[in-house]
This record gives C-alpha cells, structure tokens and sequence, in this order.
C-alpha cells in the first residue's frame, strides 16, 4: 500500500510542480495547493499506514495501537493550507483588478517576449 501511496504522491508532486512553472497567477496558486496535498500525503505515508486501535490508555482490548501525531500534523496543515490558499487568491484577485493581468510576464515587465 506504501508504494501506491508513493506514486500517487509523487504525481501529486509532478502536477504541482507542472501548474506552478506555467504563466498563470491562478495556476501557480492551485499548484500550491496541490503540492500542500501531496506534503500532507507523504506525512501520512511517513507516519505509516497501519491498522490498530485507537490510542487510549483505558482500552486493553487491542496490542497494537495507531500513532495519532501524524493525523494531528495533517489537520493542522490543512487549515494552513486553505489559509494561505484564500490569502494568496486575495491578493491575486486584487492585482488582476488593478493591473488587469494574471500573466507572470506582463506583471513581471517583460513586455517584449
């Protein structure tokens, strides 16, 4: 299952990397995104994809029990996520609006390309 993981989280990462190198505001903005998911893949991949219990002291009825800190880590990096996400969307709707443009080489200046 680790190996599925892996390559579904590695073409996770190629999309992110392919959507960030365009020349779209709002493409390289879903990149992110998509590469905060892949990130929160892979630590759930790192943390292991075992079965067990959960992890309470008054329960005896299981031996092996799951690891909760990597779940704790991926709720907390997905709000980061979609914050950032919403931050980014505001700023690039406001520069469309005041410059007119989300292509990166028009803000960027390079008007002769």
């Amino acid at each position: 299952m680790e190996t599925v993981m892996s390559i579904i989280i590695g073409f996770f990462f190629a999309i992110g990397t392919y959507m960030i190198l365009s020349k779209s505001l709002l493409r390289i903005i879903l990149g992110t995104s998509v590469i905060g998911h892949a990130v929160n893949l892979l630590i759930l991949t790192m943390g292991g994809l075992k079965t067990g219990g959960p992890p309470l002291l008054g329960l005896k009825s299981t031996s092996s029990f799951t690891d909760g800190l990597p779940q704790a880590l991926i709720l907390t990096a997905i709000v980061i996520n979609f914050a950032v996400t919403g931050l980014f969307l505001v700023v690039a709707y406001r520069s469309y609006r005041v410059l007119g443009t989300d292509d990166m080489d028009q803000l960027r200046g390079n008007e002769d390309e």
